[in-house]
């Protein structure tokens, strides 16, 4: 087992330049301040999801309820086209002018999105402008989402103590965790407190209108962070900083770029199918009311909000790859494994199961992964690299999930359909990551 002066991997770990200075409050606050603003911004865009199935009703009416759906779930994947976009540009900002900036501009971007979805009238009110207007605020919820992990996740290990740098990283997830509960729990109050009618006619908005009104919150909290030193040494030992170290990001951290895009695979299937997609498989498919599964959502994602700090912490003391790589393949049985008990004896209590044994899967590859993926860049392309095969693996297999698996349900009739794409994406994710990842390497503010 790692001393405490290791790094995840067992090996020697220097400090930054800067790094020893800060006092652990200021540490802290930047745990507080990216952790809110990180749940502000990720509990908007897991809403919408949530949501699906009342806004397909709403802006996307069709001659069948499934072909209503599956115009609801394209909107809800087309916003993830545009992350890879954003996650560029905010990475290259990121990279050039400091990640507070950054993550702070992101934020009010988001709750632009946010105030579009909760305004614009429904199909039947102004035509074809609703769907439209829909799909606009989720292009600019998409570029905003684009640039946040990478930002916000060197924000969190240029902080963080060499021996700590999981710990810290693991507060990226844990703040989709947090978001995941609040998107829950409002699903679940709202179906609760209103009427179906009410739900489905102005009810289903208010989560959108919270995060308005949050978003200057987060904003106002990530503006007022101090920049990270790694990255204030970076840019003081090379103030004429150019685009030459993002061309040269494809040649150096090739290897790099490989092992972070399929690790990511895992990563995301888990977040889009375990917990946006399978509520709607439940209502879908195993008739269970909008409550009963958002009940399941904010069990699972208490679990997690605990869970990840947790094994992020275990990440620091041993193999980080080796514990990746087994919890990545237990997640795969469990889900394929449950799945097919469910289906064969469906109720409340086995959805429940379903969803709270994948979340103690989840949660060890969760905890590592932010790390894991961050670390082995230099810090000059480390928000750029990070937000490139972040952004790109979450909108091929994770954005896309929900419309593929209902699409695959309708062409097959095969229920079994989200289990088999979670064993697929793992797999991936066991060959890329198994054959191409290496040991974290330890960048020092001067690495271009």
């Amino acid at each position: 087992m790692p001393t405490a002066l290791q790094d995840g991997m067992g090996h020697p770990a220097t400090t930054p330049p800067g790094l020893q200075a800060i006092p652990p409050r200021l540490r802290y606050r930047v745990i507080v301040a990216s952790t809110i603003g990180n749940a502000f911004e990720w509990f908007d865009f897991t809403v919408f999801g949530l949501f699906t199935i009342i806004i397909s009703r709403q802006f996307f009416p069709a001659e069948s309820s499934t072909n209503s759906l599956l115009l609801g779930t394209a909107t809800l994947g087309i916003a993830f086209f545009f992350r890879p976009i954003g996650g560029i540009v905010f990475g290259l900002y990121a990279d050039r002018m400091g990640r507070k900036s950054a993550v702070a501009n992101m934020v009010l971007l988001m709750a632009l999105g946010s105030a579009m979805i909760a305004f614009v009238p429904g199909y039947h009110v102004i035509g074809i402008s609703a769907p439209v207007l829909v799909v606009v605020a989720r292009i600019i919820q998409g570029f905003s989402a684009g640039g946040e992990f990478g930002g916000a996740t060197s924000l969190l290990i240029e902080y963080a103590p060499p021996q700590q740098r999981g710990f810290y990283g693991s507060f990226q997830m844990c703040s989709q965790a947090l978001a995941i509960t609040f998107a829950g729990f409002a699903a679940y109050a709202l179906s609760i407190w209103l009427s179906a009618s009410s739900l489905n006619a102005w009810g289903w908005r208010l989560p959108f209108l919270f995060g308005v009104l949050v978003g200057p919150v987060g904003y106002y909290i990530r503006k007022r962070l101090r920049e990270s030193p790694e990255f204030e040494a970076y840019r003081t030992s090379h103030p004429d900083r150019t685009l030459a170290g993002f061309r040269n990001m494809f040649v150096s951290n090739g290897r790099s770029l490989v092992s972070g895009f399929g690790l990511t695979v895992a990563a995301t299937i888990s977040f889009y199918v375990t917990f946006i997609y399978m509520p709607i498989f439940a209502d879908r498919e195993l008739h269970l009311p909008l409550a009963d599964a958002s009940l399941s959502t904010i069990m699972s994602g208490i679990l997690l909000v605990g869970l990840c700090p947790f094994t992020g912490y275990l990440s620091d003391r041993w193999n980080r790859k080796r514990m990746l790589v087994l919890a990545m393949a237990l997640y795969a049985l469990v889900a394929f494994g449950l799945t097919a008990y469910l289906l064969r004896a469906p109720s409340l209590a086995h959805f429940i199961l379903l969803q709270f044994i994948s979340a103690l899967c989840i949660g060890f590859i969760w905890g590592p992964y932010p790390t894991a993926v961050t670390e082995v860049f230099p810090v000059g392309v480390r928000s750029t690299s990070v937000s490139l095969i972040y952004n790109f693996s979450v909108m091929l297999f994770g954005g896309l999930a929900p419309l593929i698996i209902t699409w695959l349900v309708k062409l097959t009739g095969n229920p079994m359909s989200p289990a088999y794409y979670i064993v697929c994406g793992v797999a991936i994710s066991l060959l890329s990551y198994g054959l191409f990842s290496r040991d974290p390497r330890t960048h020092s503010a001067i690495t271009p």
